[in-house]
């Protein structure tokens, strides 16, 4: 079997779930196959599976494929209608299409691929197969091409953060070696920006009219080390539905989120015993939405503001609302300044933060942030601590803290 230097890197390459994010003709079918029957073969009566979008695509893309690159002798049957293919050692190859992923439950598996995952219904992954392979311990590659960030996007930034058992890699057409450098010049003349951006160079090319443009994962999210300082500073929306909080500390003029707080269903009350149990010895500092002054949410008619207070919490709070726009422009000239540089950084634990951070949208044609998908509010949280501190229209001189070493 002969796979290219990028191939080779995937298939040795040792972790349980592996992410591979390659543009048009880089190979993924070819390598798919390979990966299949090695897995098939590794161990008498494994349960394998390719799995597409469709049933029809699976059929078309790799049942041949899969054909040629298993030798007749280690073929016990095939079954053409159930696209099957049974090995003399007792395993069991099945292709598999996904457009209704409750058909796939029951089965304990081995190994899958699921090729083009971005084209799949999300719950196929996080409500079908994930649960399939936990009996075994089995294993899974995801391979495709990006559409936008949906979930395929979330399974690759867990290789990237390196969470534990997942790794990512990311390859262009051209690495593929299976296009010619003048043909894919030529597709980059035909095609726009963004589809060329998608399709060739495998980039998760932003939503239009994304809030927080300055955001860039690989510049703006880092691991957090070191002993926390005494001091930590929290912004806070007062939505119901989630309660949300993001807690930085600050270094200067340089700020880092390490943790986030998001609670459904609850109160100021809770929030506020949800900080004190995470950080019980620190001198807390809060910064709230200024509607805080006025809004009510317990039968004794206490403000969001006097419950902070009145909880021992450092608050500090506008006398009224920045215009939406100047938030989000102080959010964003923190992340990355005119000058290039950043000072707002985030940590790799805050999943929901970076998530909001990277797709939070102006609605269709205006410039009001989208509130429909759910990023609004730790956003709204983030933008409370950032601009009382680093406003762009400076009312007043933030006081300096403890240095964070």
């Amino acid at each position: 079997m002969n796979l290219t230097k990028p191939q080779s890197s995937i298939f040795l390459d040792e972790s349980r779930f592996r992410v591979v994010v390659a543009g048009r003709r880089f190979g993924k079918t070819y390598l798919s196959t390979v990966e299949i029957l090695k897995e098939a073969l590794s161990a008498p009566d494994r349960n394998v599976w390719y799995l597409a979008p469709t049933y029809k695509a699976a059929k078309e893309i790799a049942w041949e494929m899969l054909l040629n690159v298993t030798p007749r002798g280690y073929i016990a049957k095939t079954n053409e209608t159930l696209l099957t293919i049974n090995l003399i050692n007792g395993s069991t190859i099945s292709l598999k299409g996904a457009e209704k992923p409750d058909n796939l439950r029951g089965r304990a598996l081995d190994f899958c691929v699921l090729d083009e995952l971005a084209d799949m219904r999300k719950e196929a992954w996080f409500e079908v197969i994930r649960p399939s392979l936990s009996d075994r311990e089995g294993k899974a590659l995801f391979i495709g091409t990006p559409k936008g960030r949906n979930h395929f996007y979330d399974l690759h930034c867990k290789g990237i953060d390196k969470d534990e058992g997942w790794s990512s890699f990311q390859y262009t057409t051209l690495d593929g070696g299976n296009v010619p450098e003048d043909e894919i010049t030529q597709a980059q003349a035909d095609l726009d920006e963004r589809t060329f951006m998608q399709e060739y160079q495998a980039r998760f090319v932003n939503y239009a009219g994304i809030i927080y443009y300055s955001f860039d994962r690989a510049e703006s999210v880092k691991k957090i080390n070191g002993e926390l300082p005494d001091t930590i500073h929290i912004g806070m929306d007062f939505n119901i539905d989630p309660m949300s909080a993001t807690v930085a500390v600050r270094d200067g003029r340089t700020l880092t989120i390490l943790d986030e707080i998001v609670i459904f269903g609850s109160s100021t009350d809770e929030m506020v015993d949800e900080i004190k149990t995470r950080y019980p010895k620190k001198h807390v500092i809060v910064y709230p939405d200024p509607a805080s002054r006025q809004r009510r949410t317990s039968a004794a008619g206490r403000t969001d503001l006097s419950i902070l207070q009145n909880a021992g919490f450092d608050v500090r709070v506008k006398t009224k609302h920045t215009a939406v726009r100047d938030r989000i422009n102080a959010v964003n000239s923190k992340l990355c300044s005119s000058k290039g540089e950043r000072s707002l950084f985030v940590g790799s634990q805050c999943k929901k933060t970076i998530a909001s951070l990277e797709r939070q949208t102006y609605k269709e044609g205006t410039s009001q942030p989208d509130k429909d998908g759910g990023h609004d509010h730790m956003n709204d949280a983030l933008g409370y601590l950032v601009d009382y501190l680093f406003p762009i229209r400076k009312q007043f001189e933030a006081q300096e803290p403890t240095r964070w070493t």
